[in-house]
């Protein structure tokens, strides 16, 4: 694949790659896109989950390999929700291969001592209910309501494609989301340019803690998305595209 205008997009929790298919579509015209599958999603749905792996840091690594494998020494990273923690944890350990990075719907903070009970909730949920179960009651609340109102079939191929993940799978991306660290300090010293997304109606991570994060960046492109909740790739698709696009233009 090389490495000359590489931009590598990661899902987040519940969906895989193809999450991003309206923006692989504009990208791919200008830029070498990946859009890998994660361990546990999409078509890694069989991953066994050793010890140990169930964090961010081993997603990273894994991350790493990937890109390795592929020959991509240089790239743009951009991770949505769970997937911009693992950028995170990418930009820390390897910040010679970004040439920038972004977050959306994402957050440097770690969870709070609510935010980790609700997720420990939702693993004892899984644990009697299985993934499946859990996950097609959550899936709505990603949205704003006039979007999940106008779109119910959206949400609907959504929450058949989480029938598709196992529930041990989930279970690892809770307990790796639980135990990460605060990354406040990887938007800090970032030598690179840094793009952070917010949505005015996410629930999931609140646009106010985006806001206090892009003053950490000495290079931030920050955005407020008014009709957004959780998931601005499908819910404003060709605003994100402008905005991922103008930000990989200013780099590359």
């Amino acid at each position: 694949m090389g490495s000359e205008k590489t931009v590598v997009l990661l899902h987040g929790f519940g969906e895989d790659h193809s999450v991003f298919s309206r923006q692989v579509e504009v990208l791919l015209k200008y830029f070498r896109v990946y859009t890998p599958d994660l361990p546990g999603s999409g078509k890694n749905f069989d991953h066994v989950w050793q010890s140990g792996t169930e964090s961010i840091d081993w997603m990273a690594e894994w991350m790493y390999e990937q890109l390795s494998r592929r020959g991509i020494s240089s790239c743009i990273m951009l991770g949505h929700s769970m997937g911009g923690y693992i950028t995170l944890a990418f930009a820390e350990k390897y910040p010679e291969i970004l040439q920038g990075f972004g977050l959306i719907h994402s957050t440097a903070f770690a969870d709070s001592p609510q935010k980790k009970e609700n997720r420990e909730k939702a693993i004892l949920c899984m644990e009697e209910k299985g993934g499946y179960a859990c996950l097609k009651t959550a899936i709505p609340g990603l949205f704003r309501p006039e979007f999940s109102q106008v779109f119910p079939e959206v949400i609907q191929e959504l929450i058949s494609k989480a029938g598709r993940f196992r529930t041990e799978s989930l279970i690892a991306y809770y307990r790796a989301m639980i135990n990460r660290q605060d990354r406040s300090k990887v938007l800090k010293e970032a030598a690179v340019p840094v793009l952070l997304v917010a949505g005015s109606h996410d629930t999931a991570v609140p646009p106010d803690d985006l806001i206090k994060q892009a003053s950490l960046s000495s290079i931030c492109h920050f955005h407020l998305l008014k009709d957004s909740g959780h998931m601005s790739m499908v819910e404003s698709p060709e605003v994100l595209c402008r905005i991922l696009f103008n930000f990989i233009i200013s780099i590359l």
